[in-house]
């Protein structure tokens, strides 16, 4: 269901609730994060993963584990509607393996699940997205 309102105290609910979902062994967490029929975007252009099952199962086959060591800073930008802006910054390993900034475009329904995820991941040392590999001519 398409959701009408959100809030700022909702969205870091929500934002908590996925922190603490990768942190749990397993994939039950998701459907008190997802709707049945949510889609997911890695980024804008990507295909989106569709359904909570798909979103499971990716889920599952991008985190090494529950146990894997991150850390996790975020703020919630903007909220509109149903629509929210979230700021990430994540960091992998200890000492540091992997970090990115992220940006996390969230729609809310009126149970508070997300029915539209789309992420737009930075990495170090691509300041740019598409324009460091554009093609010419």
């Amino acid at each position: 269901m398409m959701g009408l309102m959100t809030d700022r105290a909702t969205v870091g609910r929500w934002v908590d609730g996925y922190e603490l979902a990768w942190r749990t062994p397993g994939t039950e967490g998701l459907a008190t994060l997802f709707a049945a029929n949510a889609t997911y975007l890695h980024s804008p252009y990507e295909e989106p993963v569709v359904g909570l099952d798909a979103i499971r199962q990716m889920w599952d086959d991008d985190r090494d584990g529950a146990d894997e060591i991150f850390t996790l800073a975020t703020e919630v930008l903007a909220v509109d509607g149903d629509t929210a802006v979230v700021r990430g910054e994540v960091r992998y390993g200890d000492p540091i393996r992997q970090e990115y900034r992220d940006r996390w475009i969230l729609r809310l329904g009126d149970d508070g699940c997300c029915y539209s995820f789309e992420e737009w991941p930075y990495w170090p040392g691509r300041p740019y997205s598409a324009r460091d590999d554009a093609p010419t001519g």
